[in-house]
């Protein structure tokens, strides 16, 4: 072998040695190490001379090294790895982009499906555990510090033997309030003294919430109960529907049984309360007009809510749950499922009513009884959802905790895995994204210059809320966790504590429109629009949606596309109903929205078309909402990653430019497997369209697609330019 060759062997050598100690990537080093191994197959380094003589060389090569090794982090993802080239990009995109992927990434028997929402979430179970680790055994903490409520409330959870061996007695006593009832009177009152606890009994409630048209200002909800499911599954339920309706069922049976019911007992107990559902549930609306706001806010005064439904103890209820006696004006959701409940109050026999009451006492806490109640409760998620193993007591632990102390954890979630640096990045990519939604609107070609206007000034008020509140609420200051009580007795004073701290916190005080309503270690983004703000927690800015190690063009693909799905959503079908100070009020000419939804409706008929499963649809107009997310999302993110390349160009990684690696990185944040029975479970009561349908439904309708992949009419994905949906 030449010195020549020496020297390139060992100068290759040298950089993979330096990236893979300075590589934090998991994938990347396994790379680095392949890249090793064929090297070492070509030459055996035993020639000390050749080193002394590259010594020098070296040393003046580290510095051209260096600097390289900045620049191959922008290639952080491995997008290659990920293809399956025996498909055509214009064909089947999704297939093409993350094909091998989903072939070499079965779902974990642990979970309906998998993919990057999954892998975080895995990644946080192991996070959170670790920060509860450091106080499970801590047993001398202060009464009602937060090391003493997380230790205290996971040694509970974790006792497996008390709690087989205390079996379903913790809510026994409860059960015998029910079985003791003798009158209608003494039912309807004890729903509310239950509901108060969490038992959810009463078919009906009152909350706190923000006034729709005037989000400035608190006030009370009101509505209905009792139904489980979405009114499809009562009116008209397809095979699927039919299915879930038959498991839950046997679940609601079951269930009965096993607190000691007969066999016969606990038939007629599950149909009788199966009725009561069902009769809430038929008068419910259906999941399309469930996202008019227009269609589910009623706002009338304390005295008409009273008035007009006289069949409801609203008083008794609102003292039952230890609400302001100063309610002034209520928001009631739906009219006709509310005054179907005051109907059943009075028409359904004592005895079906308590039946009914007797199931939520057992479904509202059986996840903290004995085993054989979770089990069972796991063996209808495994008919709903296909999923094949109970995740372990200690992963349901973690979710627990996190679930009833967020923001306890979410403080010190931040403190170990989000730095301030991260956060930085993420708030530079939004308003850069809001500036490319800026340019869209600017040039947009069907909206008067009045309506544009105040579609502009609403995109500048948005508040934006990156990996964790600029203040805590401290809401969980009181919650007090006893360890000489069970798991019920302490979440049932969660469940008190959780209600008086809103009311403390929230009535008659100015509404904070900055308040996150995510904790950081939430898998997720939203807009809200009341507040209209856009919010996205620590946890979803992570690879493969925010890597630090990739270049922008990957992470406007990825988090930047999320970042203008959120945006989106302040314009899209329901949002757009709101104003720039979040108030339900239109804002729009009659000429504007009508060519808006003229444009949207061209994404409803597309979803439309999109069959998950042989003769299941999407259902087009439910999920228009978050298509137009992602069309609108898309769009803007790649005027921004456009934007950026006027400043700082990139080049072709790996024979692919940095338009493919945008459009790569999109499919790769929805590469998914999933089983039949969590994608029926999702077209029929999700609002979101199934992973597939966001990739090779919504590119389609993406002019950038077509270009950076030069898709061609015969390719069978292509739609003629004039039949593309362009919205925002």
């Amino acid at each position: 072998m030449s010195e020549y060759q020496w020297l390139t062997c060992i100068i290759i050598f040298k950089i993979c040695k330096i990236s893979f100690k300075i590589c934090k990537n998991k994938q990347k080093r396994h790379h680095i190490l392949g890249i090793l191994e064929n090297l070492f197959n070509f030459a055996k380094f035993k020639t000390k001379n050749i080193l002394k003589k590259i010594k020098t060389v070296m040393k003046k090569l580290m510095i051209i090294v260096a600097l390289a090794l900045v620049s191959m982090a922008g290639v952080a993802q491995n997008f290659r790895a990920n293809l399956d080239e025996s498909v055509k990009p214009g064909d089947d995109f999704w297939q093409y982009a993350v094909g091998s992927w989903l072939k070499n990434n079965p779902i974990d028997k642990e979970y309906p499906m998998n993919g990057a929402f999954v892998d975080l979430m895995k990644q946080n179970e192991l996070r959170i555990n670790a920060l509860i680790m450091k106080y499970a055994n801590e047993k001398n903490l202060p009464q009602g510090s937060d090391g003493q409520k997380i230790g205290a409330l996971y040694r509970l959870y974790m006792d497996s033997v008390s709690r087989n061996k205390l079996g379903y007695e913790p809510i026994l006593p409860y059960l015998k309030q029910v079985r003791e009832i003798n009158t209608r009177e003494e039912a309807l009152k004890l729903m509310a003294a239950f509901d108060a606890k969490g038992f959810n009994t009463a078919p009906y409630g009152i909350s706190l919430s923000l006034n729709p048209f005037n989000s400035s200002e608190y006030m009370m909800s009101a509505g209905h109960g009792g139904a489980t499911m979405a009114q499809e599954y009562y009116a008209d339920p397809n095979e699927q529907q039919k299915a879930e309706v038959a498991a839950k069922k046997s679940l609601y049976k079951d269930l009965l049984k096993m607190v000691g019911n007969s066999d016969a007992d606990a038939e007629r107990m599950m149909e009788a309360t199966w009725a009561i559902e069902h009769r809430i549930g038929v008068k419910t609306l259906n999941q399309v007009d469930r996202r008019d706001p227009m269609k589910t806010n009623h706002i009338m005064s304390w005295e008409q809510l009273l008035q007009d439904f006289k069949g409801i103890d609203w008083v008794g209820y609102r003292d039952a749950l230890n609400y302001p006696k100063d309610i002034d004006q209520v928001n009631v959701s739906q009219l006709e499922p509310l005054h179907e409940v005051e109907a059943l109050l009075a028409e359904t026999s004592v005895e079906d009513l308590k039946a009914y009451m007797e199931l939520r006492v057992v479904r509202a806490y059986n996840e903290y009884l004995s085993d054989d109640f979770t089990d069972r409760e796991f063996e209808y998620k495994k008919a709903i959802s296909g999923v094949q193993q109970q995740k372990p007591r200690w992963k349901r632990a973690v979710a627990e905790i996190d679930d009833n102390l967020e923001e306890t954890i979410g403080k010190l979630y931040v403190a170990e895995y989000f730095p301030e640096t991260s956060k930085q990045r993420v708030y530079r990519l939004v308003k850069d994204l809001q500036q490319a939604f800026e340019d869209r609107l600017k040039e947009n070609t069907w909206m008067s210059d009045s309506t544009k206007t105040k579609a502009l000034e609403k995109l500048h008020a948005m508040y934006i809320n990156v990996g964790y509140p600029n203040k805590w609420e401290d809401m969980e200051k009181f919650i007090d966790i006893r360890e000489d009580q069970n798991l019920v007795e302490n979440f049932i004073r969660i469940t008190l504590e959780s209600r008086a701290a809103l009311i403390r916190k929230y009535w008659h005080k100015p509404v904070d429109k900055t308040i996150m309503p995510f904790s950081p270690q939430t898998v997720n983004a939203c807009y809200v629009p009341m507040f209209n703000s856009i919010n996205f927690p620590a946890a979803i800015l992570q690879p493969p949606f925010f890597d630090p190690e990739s270049d922008y063009a990957a992470n406007y693909g990825a988090v930047g596309a999320v970042i203008g799905h959120e945006m989106s959503h302040g314009f899209d079908d329901e949002g757009c109903q709101y104003d720039k100070e979040g108030n339900l009020k239109n804002w729009w000419s009659t000429e504007d929205k009508a060519k808006y939804d003229e444009r949207t409706k061209v994404l409803a008929d597309w979803f439309s078309k999109q069959e998950a499963l042989p003769g299941l649809f999407v259902n087009g107009q439910k999920t228009l909402g978050e298509n137009i997310g992602d069309n609108g999302g898309i769009q803007v993110a790649y005027r921004a990653f456009e934007n950026r390349m006027k400043q700082e160009s990139l080049s072709t990684v790996d024979g692919f430019t940095p338009a493919q690696r945008f459009f790569l990185a999109y499919a790769r944040v929805w590469a998914s497997n999933i089983t039949p029975e969590f994608l029926a479970r999702a077209v029929n009561s999700d609002v979101h369209s199934p992973h597939i349908f966001r990739v090779n439904a919504a590119l389609p309708m993406i002019d950038s697609w077509y270009d950076a992949f030069n898709i061609q009419p015969s390719d069978k994905m292509f739609i003629p330019k004039e039949k593309r949906a362009l919205v925002w």
